[in-house]
């Protein structure tokens, strides 16, 4: 009898045991409940909780299934119905080029020059003896009330005592006197630059207005103070802060400076500390160490006998498409980059370039099997480049390799279709919201009205995507691209898309998430919401799809995961945001105004 009760007492411990075991298993590591959810996925649009478990989604479902998944260790959120989102997704950016980012002063947003030209007097006051002040991209005079640029006059006044620029995208900057004698320009000591513009006064001597292209401005930065190599780390933390602000939990970089494997040494002080708080996989853009390079061997001798990886290789492991190499672009060879100055007429490339460069480059990655991004802004170019793509095509199949056009403003409706017979995608970006106003001036406003063609790339079905190609041509706000999508207005007021050709906040949403993942390779993972998929996603500080026209350029994130870990928090959710370490400089402009108008 007591053989039996002891039987009995340990049958009934065990499978305790197991329930218990059964029930830690099943438990969630992280609900959201109460919230308004748009999930992206058609089968289940809409839903009120989700539960998150080993950094993906476990549950998407109501309030009372998925609370049932908690348990004392499971992390609980009340969205207090606010509206959730998939992660945004920025399928075209630079991340990795602005390791310069803690000394630049951010314009992004600054609604008046005034005010604009009292941050460069604040920092002037406490830029030590040295440096510089620096504003290097990200605005646009047509943000400010008063709708024009800076004159030279206010800069230097602003700025009298520390040499100063102020970049506008990759068209212009403002150079004051201590500038240019630091530089010393029109001396034997600054160089030749090739494409670059230096206005002078009636004296012939420089007033400090310089013109150029994407390398006139790429060189500028290299004569400029750098920073040190924990500046470098500290100054990638708070630019993944900023995005993470605006719901951003993943970014394509598209090629930086630095080339590869030297820009990863960023990331490596990221991931030591694991402080990589979004996903970043990459492209690699080599520029050489000066003079002439085919940029595509360079580029195949860095993977192959530098440092060898092979597409698909994540250098970050820890986090899915962590740091994983994409492939090979934006720029694929100097000669071939038509830019995208809106303030000047589009620059036509010669169609023989064009099949050169696809003959005797593009045919060496398509034999590699390695994704290629082309940056191409113009119609004009973009013809001859898809001539001899489709030659290629012929001989030596691209059979499912994912490769893209980038940018592709005045892309004509014959070139998409031949896109998507190719296979390819393409990455639009917003740069006509923040300077279609140039572009109006430059082309027309007929031509402005259909750039790029918004409705008739959505409704091809081809891979598609907008993004923001920030830091320095554009605003890493993709809420100001998601604006100008369904409004039809630039950062000015302008109309500057015609009213068939814009798109509803669904479908705009959708270009910054679900259409974005497919530049990842990552479209089976990423971009909406559903059980298995990767736990990215923010909750709004307004209700995107019903807010007021004109208040969706102003939405950013309360509460950003990414992998299921809270990365950015604020308003009610302020004390899970993760602590920042401190910020490298003391003296950085980021400090002191952060890193976007309204976040200080």
């Amino acid at each position: 009898m007591i053989k039996k009760i002891f039987v009995a007492l340990a049958a009934i411990s065990a499978f305790s045991a197991a329930r218990a075991q059964s029930s830690e298993e099943s438990a969630a590591d992280l609900v959201v409940f109460n919230a308004r959810i748009h999930t992206g996925n058609l089968a289940q649009p809409d839903a009120s909780a989700l539960a998150v478990k080993n950094g993906r989604i476990y549950l998407v479902g109501s309030d009372a299934d998925v609370l049932a998944l908690k348990n004392a260790r499971t992390v609980v959120i009340d969205a207090h119905s606010r509206i959730l989102i998939p992660g945004v997704i920025d399928a075209h950016s630079h991340v990795l080029n602005d390791s310069g980012y803690n000394y630049n002063i951010r314009w992004d947003g600054v609604p008046t020059l005034s005010r604009a030209l009292s941050m460069l007097s604040e920092q002037a006051a406490r830029t030590p003896d040295g440096q510089w002040v620096k504003v290097i991209g990200g605005w646009s005079p047509y943000q400010f009330k008063e709708n024009r640029f800076p004159t030279l006059a206010e800069l230097g006044k602003a700025v009298p005592n520390r040499p100063l620029i102020v970049q506008y995208a990759y068209n212009r900057a403002f150079l004051n006197k201590r500038a240019l004698e630091a530089l010393g320009v029109g001396t034997d000591r600054f160089p030749a630059l090739p494409d670059t513009k230096f206005e002078k006064d009636s004296r012939g001597k420089p007033t400090g207005i310089v013109y150029g292209n994407t390398w006139t401005f790429v060189a500028l930065e290299t004569m400029v103070p750098q920073l040190t190599p924990d500046e470098e780390v500290s100054s990638l933390v708070y630019s993944i802060h900023g995005l993470n602000r605006f719901g951003i939990t993943s970014v394509v970089d598209n090629g930086s400076r630095w080339g590869y494997p030297k820009a990863e040494r960023m990331i490596d002080g990221l991931a030591r500390g694991n402080r990589l708080n979004v996903r970043l996989p990459f492209v690699v853009l080599q520029l050489g160490e000066g003079g002439p390079v085919n940029m595509v061997d360079a580029q195949l001798d860095a993977i192959t006998r530098i440092a060898p990886i092979s597409p698909g290789h994540n250098l970050y492991p820890a986090l899915a498409h962590g740091h994983e190499y994409r492939g090979a672009g934006e720029v694929l060879q100097a000669e071939t980059h038509d830019h995208e100055n809106f303030d000047r007429p589009a620059i036509v490339i010669e169609p023989d370039k064009m099949r050169r460069l696809v003959e005797e480059d593009v045919a060496k990655l398509v034999k590699r099997r390695i994704p290629f991004r082309m940056h191409i802004s113009y119609n004009e170019n973009i013809t001859p480049f898809l001539d001899a793509l489709e030659k290629l095509n012929a001989a030596s199949p691209l059979d499912g390799l994912r490769w893209s056009l980038e940018h592709a403003e005045t892309i004509s409706p014959e070139n998409i279709a031949r896109v998507k017979r190719l296979g390819g995608g393409i990455a639009l970006d917003a740069k006509m919201a923040l300077h279609g106003d140039a572009f109006i001036k430059s082309h027309s406003r007929k031509e402005a009205l259909l750039t790029p063609r918004l409705r008739m790339l959505v409704d091809s079905g081809i891979p598609l995507a907008m993004s923001t190609d920030a830091f320095r041509a554009a605003t890493f706000d993709p809420w100001i691209g998601i604006s100008w999508m369904v409004t039809g207005k630039s950062v000015s007021g302008s109309e500057i898309l015609a009213k068939d050709n814009r798109l509803s906040r669904v479908e705009a949403l959708k270009l910054f998430t679900r259409g974005a993942a497919w530049f990842m390779n990552a479209d089976t993972e990423l971009g909406i919401l559903a059980p298995g998929y990767l736990a990215d996603f923010a909750l709004l500080d307004r209700d995107y799809f019903s807010v007021p026209e004109e208040q969706i350029k102003s939405v950013t994130s309360v509460l950003t995961v990414v992998n299921g870990k809270v990365v950015f928090g604020a308003q009610d959710y302020e004390a899970m945001s993760p602590k920042l370490p401190t910020i490298l400089p003391g003296w950085s402009p980021v400090k002191a105004f952060g890193s976007y108008h309204g976040e200080k």
